[in-house]
């Protein structure tokens, strides 16, 4: 069933959206598409601790070799799995770039903390998009709810108050990833690479799956307001 706005334009009911938790699943890679992801990261945290109390501090870098070899093996297998099951590989494979050049970086290097950079990198290019899409008011978040609620429709650019709300939206999605830059980018410039590890995984899947409550919290509630308002 369609519902018709006072602007003549024909939406979804939300009510007849595909139920929020599967919604969010869907995006995540459900609950084992989230725990893949985070898997090589913890292996990377946990060897490089554990051997790094093993090894003199003059052996520091073979602690890192190791952390290196566990955690690209891990991503590897996780993509070898995906494969073998015939799942989607698309967040494994994704996880598997990401791990591989910053294993790459932190060999190079010779330190744990550039193990980080390409996230740290990629969400400084996320704050540009999505900022960017403020100001040409194409706001990224309601072209991502196109995508990931509304079939593909992108009936919200005639609702100059869903415009406004997917603004809002974006901004927020903007100044968390800020955040998230500020913090984890202090810790790589003090070279806290354990605590520079567990903020990756703590400002990962979790403040991600927080920001998509929020989001789709929002946009059903103006949606449903709207539908209850007279045309």
């Amino acid at each position: 069933m369609t519902e018709r706005t006072e602007r003549g334009v024909e939406t979804a009911d939300p009510d007849e959206l595909p139920p929020f938790a599967e919604q969010m699943a869907q995006q995540l890679g459900g609950l084992r598409g989230m725990t893949e992801a985070a898997v090589p990261v913890i292996v990377f945290v946990l060897t490089n601790i554990l051997l790094g109390l093993r090894f003199p501090a003059e052996e520091s870098r073979t602690a890192l070799q190791w952390a290196i070899i566990a955690s690209a093996t891990v991503a590897v297998g996780v993509a070898i799995l995906r494969l073998a099951q015939r799942r989607p590989v698309r967040f494994a494979i994704n996880g598997l770039f990401g791990i591989a050049l910053g294993a790459w970086l932190a060999w190079d290097s010779g330190k744990e903390v550039d193990f980080y950079l390409p996230g740290i990198w990629i969400t400084i290019g996320q704050i540009v998009v999505l900022v960017g899409s403020i100001m040409v008011r194409h706001p990224a978040v309601g072209w991502f709810w196109s995508v990931v609620a509304n079939g593909g429709r992108n009936d919200w650019r005639e609702d100059n108050r869903l415009v406004r709300v997917f603004a809002q939206l974006t901004a927020l999605w903007a100044v968390v990833f800020a955040i998230k830059v500020v913090v984890q980018g202090g810790l790589w410039m003090a070279e806290q690479g354990t605590a520079l590890g567990i903020a990756r995984i703590v400002m990962g899947t979790p403040l991600f799956a927080l920001l998509l409550v929020i989001t789709f919290s929002v946009v059903r509630r103006v949606r449903r307001e709207q539908a209850a308002s007279p045309a």
